[in-house]
């Protein structure tokens, strides 16, 4: 028998209907936020950006000679936080619309910070390939370290290296037995394309004691002064061009020397060319190419590793969204269920209800309460998660205290024809960048291929060379005059040493010229020979190389089928889930329609607490469940942009910001709303 009491009847009847009436009307239909009032302002990109450098260009010698030899400046890593991100925070709270993440994120995101130095690193590589100096080779993997977004949890992906955590098409792998290194750049000896200069400055004082009677002297005192120059280069055909000029000047106290000071220069010139092994632009230039292919493969895979980190970031941006809206669902079941309590305990007190239901009610509570408290911690670390991905640095008090609020919603589309599957497929197969950077690298790899097999032949480099010798000096004072009564050795000054000026002194200027004059000329050809007995090492290397060869060939090919499978799977995601969220809605429309109806029985006696506790229960699961829907349809929307290579496009994305790391037009990101 129910209290006749006007007042209890007329409050039950009141929660019950205000209760439905808001559930009714209340039940989000799409992920909407609440956003509190704020100033907005406008954030001004700077104009003073500094100019972006082309490390593959060396310092010019003009009009500063000592420029090549000095330590080029690169500015240390900005590792500061923008004016961007503070201009978004208002009254402690950080706004956040899904464009203004993705903006944040390729001017802060250290991934992509990351992969940025990559580029230039590539571009040293052009340099070192252009003075003949092989390649260091650049990591072109994706950079995954950022927690969150589905992408290796909150720990990342530990792969191969500081500059990317997933191998990249000219990277190297790890074998079963450690290092496996690739053929690539292997081949002849390449000379340094950059000319050589070498030289030799020294002077010397010897002073021994003579043991030789002749001299007539105790100890002998030399002098030498040593000029000696070198001049070294190679070409891109194989061709080794070689200058050398050496100079001695030489003063002694020895009677037997003719000279004193004894001047000597001489002078050789040698050109030589292979015929054999090294013969050719292709090995003599193979790192230049590879070193440009590597530079175009960084240039992919950067828009690569941007469209991996914006895929990230939205997937973030929506755990975000859902950990918001949830608070709100679970924070609305946990006032319900007071509420309930609460007139539970009133209509236990007046007789109406049975003491059990307030255990009941209690426990309900006891559950929602712990329900909010998870989705409250799960809002901070989606907070933490967000903000970390969007900043250079977490040593900031205002990022870190600011409450991340998404502004943005979704907008589901009207129900449409798709478009047709092998017209996503296509369009992946043009656009991905894997395809490029695979394509890319199998070109490489043909090209080292042609380099090894030169390597196969002997070594056979034939050379010319001219020089030349010259002498002069100043007649030896203590070298003894001949006469016609002394027929002991002596000089005869009328005619002189080889008969250079009558005896009369003979300067450096004039032996210098004789070095070109042909007085004393050195020329001929020569041939170095070099033929390795089976040659197993260049046959193996050959052999390896093409089979690489094959092996890139498989793996493009397999590339193509997986990025077919993974169109289809991405397609097949979006009709799914789209499918997911129009069930959730009609389960939320069923669970608001059942609750209505249990509180109206309950109105008029003929249910209980338990059963409205009950229903709104399920409509609680309903509403995260259509929170989950709506998200995972959002996510595969974005999935299937990235598998079809389009999400730069349909973002508005500019690769040129993300190089400079300064956005200058900002992303408008489709199928949402502010």
């Amino acid at each position: 028998m129910r209290l006749p009491s006007s007042s209890i009847h007329l409050r039950r009847v009141a929660t019950g209907f205000l209760a439905g009436v808001c559930a009714w009307l209340g039940t989000p239909l799409a992920i909407t936020q609440t956003v509190p009032p704020a100033t907005a302002q406008i954030y001004t990109p700077p104009t003073d950006l500094p100019a972006s450098i082309d490390y593959s260009r060396p310092r010019s010698p003009f009009p500063n000679p000592l420029a090549p030899y000095e330590a080029t400046r690169i500015a240390p890593p900005n590792l500061k936080n923008d004016a961007r991100l503070v201009s978004l925070i208002h009254d402690g709270k950080l706004m956040l619309s899904l464009n203004d993440a993705v903006a944040l994120a390729l001017e802060n995101n250290l991934d992509i910070a990351i992969a940025r130095e990559n580029l230039n690193m590539a571009q040293t590589d052009v340099m070192r390939a252009d003075a003949g100096s092989s390649i260091l080779g650049v990591n072109t993997g994706v950079v995954q370290n950022t927690p969150g977004g589905g992408v290796g949890g909150l720990s990342g992906v530990v792969g191969s290296g500081t500059g990317g955590t997933s191998p990249g098409s000219a990277g190297i792998a790890t074998g079963t037995n450690g290092l496996v290194n690739s053929t690539l750049g292997l081949g002849s000896t390449i000379t340094s394309f950059d000319p050589i200069l070498t030289g030799t400055l020294q002077m010397d004082r010897l002073h021994i004691p003579s043991t030789n009677s002749v001299n007539g002297i105790h100890r002998l005192d030399t002098n030498t002064g040593t000029a000696d120059l070198a001049y070294t280069q190679g070409l891109q055909w194989g061709t080794d061009v070689a200058v050398n000029f050496n100079n001695t000047h030489i003063t002694s106290n020895n009677r037997n020397n003719l000279y004193s000071p004894d001047i000597n220069a001489n002078t050789l010139y040698k050109v030589t060319q292979p015929v054999l092994q090294g013969f050719g632009k292709i090995p003599n230039t193979r790192f230049i190419r590879i070193a440009q292919n590597n530079l175009e493969i960084n240039d992919v895979a950067f828009r690569l590793q941007v469209i991996t980190t914006v895929d990230q970031i939205e997937s973030i941006y929506w755990n975000l969204v859902y950990a918001y809206e949830n608070v709100k669902v679970q924070q609305d079941a946990l006032n319900y269920s007071q509420t309930i309590l609460k007139d539970t305990r009133t209509q236990v007190k007046y007789g109406v209800d049975q003491p059990i239901q307030i255990a009941n009610a209690e426990s309900t509570v006891a559950l929602n309460q712990n329900a909010l408290i998870l989705a409250e911690t799960n809002l901070e670390l989606q907070q933490l998660l967000m903000k970390n991905a969007l900043s250079r640095t977490l040593n900031n008090s205002e990022v870190m205290e600011a409450q991340v609020v998404p502004t943005s919603t979704m907008e589901m589309p009207e129900a449409g024809p798709e478009p047709a599957m092998e017209v996503l497929v296509k369009e992946a197969l043009v656009n991905r960048a894997e395809l490029q950077e695979s394509n890319i690298d199998l070109t490489t790899r043909k090209l080292s291929e042609q380099a090894i097999n030169n390597a196969l032949r002997p070594i056979v480099d034939p050379s010319v060379y001219y020089g030349g010798s010259g002498l002069g000096g100043a007649i030896n004072p203590l070298v003894p005059r001949c006469s016609t009564t002394v027929v002991t050795r002596c000089f005869n000054q009328a005619t002189g040493p080889s008969g250079f000026r009558n005896g009369g002194p003979v300067g450096y200027g004039s032996a210098l010229g004789q070095t070109f004059n042909g007085t004393a000329p050195d020329y001929g050809v020569s041939a170095n020979i070099n033929i390795t007995l089976r040659n197993r090492t260049a046959q193996a290397n050959q052999i390896r190389s093409r089979l690489e060869d094959n092996q890139a060939e498989l793996r493009l090919q397999q590339l193509e089928n997986q990025i077919r499978i993974e169109v289809r799977n991405a397609e097949f995601g979006v009709t799914q889930n789209r499918a997911s969220v129009e069930s959730a809605r009609k389960a939320v429309d069923l669970a608001n329609q059942s609750l209505y109806a249990e509180k109206r029985r309950l109105d008029v006696g003929v249910s209980d607490p338990d059963n409205v506790l009950q229903m709104h229960s399920a409509l609680v699961t309903a509403q995260s469940s259509l929170l989950s829907a709506q998200v995972a349809y959002e996510e595969s929307l974005v999935e299937l942009d990235r598998a079809t290579g389009l999400l730069l496009d349909h973002t508005g994305i500019l690769i040129s910001d993300a190089r400079q790391g300064h956005v200058t037009t900002p992303p408008h990101v489709q199928g949402i709303a502010h």
